[in-house]
């Protein structure tokens, strides 16, 4: 096998390994906590981004299979640590703040007009935390009108 080959799936097999923590923390201390019903793999395939996915598994397997093992050692060791922090109640809230919600929108339904912020925006519902009620409510995503 060229290393070119072993290049690419190391930076595969790291890259996955830090993903998993990444959105194992987001699940964990954003999406459990505001009582959003969705499960880990639903979460890691709708917010994986294929590029940013593509990019580090190819500089993660140049830095594991070219450079020196010291080199490696330490940037793939900040990595893991950066990733594993998720893993913390407010980081994890934090990141999963940054990534899923969307502060100030109003949302439409054929009756009614909400204003607060979406916590989570998925495949059929949004969650979404309204200013007014001061509680989280889900809608059909069949049921809003416009974008959000």
């Amino acid at each position: 096998m060229s290393k070119a080959v072993q290049a690419l799936l190391s930076g595969i097999f790291f890259t996955f390994i830090l993903d998993f923590f990444l959105f194992l923390g987001i699940k964990l201390h954003y999406t459990d906590e505001n009582s959003v019903g969705v499960y880990y793999n639903i979460l890691f395939a709708d917010h994986q981004n294929i590029f940013v996915f593509i990019t580090f598994s190819i500089l993660l397997g140049y830095i594991t299979i070219y450079l020196s093992n010291k080199i490696a050692l330490a940037i793939l060791g900040t990595l893991f640590a950066l990733s594993l922090s998720t893993l913390i109640f407010s980081i994890g809230n934090q990141v999963g703040k940054i990534m899923l919600m969307k502060n100030n929108v109003l949302l439409q339904t054929k009756k009614y007009t909400y204003t607060g912020d979406i916590i989570y925006n998925g495949r059929k519902e949004v969650t979404f935390y309204d200013y007014k009620l001061k509680k989280v409510l889900t809608f059909d995503k069949k049921n809003l009108k416009g974008d959000y």
